[in-house]
């Protein structure tokens, strides 16, 4: 059932995705930056309706006070990393527009990227290191001032459960740079939704969000630090027996 099920998944996505999107390309000349993304994220509402109602993929969010006490702050979001789902649902289950970070090879994919091109993102040349660093930190603070929240994943890939690759301090740079709150994010979508895994499992998938952390009188390094230290620490709570048996 899980086989097929991901299948019928996985059908009707690559159904809805063009169609979605070129009705995107139809629209968005016609409206504004913030209605665009409100019309895309009907995308991510579906996509993870279908996975909840089809795989059986279900949520639950920790830490829902956090989130609210930043709602009118500027926020770089840092989350841990290892499923597809979670670049897909937060959009749909957060209360703030996102900025996702993400290579520009993206933008070649057919319908999708094109749509995504469109949107209040930052693609970068993850060959330019330091042009990629510099547009990132300008791009940031133009989106942050006007009220949207950047999303990036410090581990830059999707890690396998009960595992984690070192974090890189873009994130908290930019977050030092521009003098905004850091909001940490734990979850464990990667037992649901795999890397690189064509199966979904039917699951719980539990998103923890932690308390802010501000900028003020901190580095970039410590930033970083109190960051990953939070997010590991509370992926040994919410997913306790993957830690364990490694």
């Amino acid at each position: 059932m899980i086989y097929i099920r991901s299948i019928i998944f996985f059908i009707l996505m690559l159904v809805i995705t063009p169609t979605y999107a070129v009705a995107c390309l139809l629209v968005f000349p016609v409206i504004g930056a913030s209605q665009r993304y409100e019309f895309v994220k009907g995308w991510n509402i579906t996509m993870t309706y279908l996975a909840k109602v089809i795989c059986g993929i279900e949520y639950e969010i920790k830490g829902l006070h956090h989130l609210e006490a930043m709602i009118d702050k500027p926020v770089i979001v840092l989350s841990k990393h290892q499923s597809a789902w979670e670049t897909i649902s937060f959009i749909a289950l957060l209360p703030k527009q996102l900025c996702f970070v993400f290579k520009r090879e993206l933008l070649w994919i057919p319908f999708f990227g094109w749509a995504l091109a469109l949107l209040r993102m930052i693609h970068i040349n993850r060959s330019k290191t330091a042009a990629a660093s510099q547009s990132i930190a300008n791009q940031g603070k133009k989106y942050l001032a006007q009220g949207v929240w950047i999303i990036i994943f410090p581990e830059g890939t999707r890690t396998k459960v009960g595992t984690k690759t070192n974090y890189r301090k873009g994130g908290a740079r930019l977050a030092s740079a521009t003098k905004a709150w850091v909001l940490p994010i734990a979850h464990n979508a990667g037992h649901v939704w795999p890397r690189n895994s064509f199966l979904k499992y039917p699951g719980k998938v539990t998103i923890s969000i932690g308390p802010a952390i501000s900028p003020d009188n901190k580095s970039a390094e410590e930033l970083h630090q109190q960051t990953e230290q939070w997010i590991e620490s509370e992926m040994r709570i919410i997913d306790a027996p993957a830690y364990i048996s490694k």
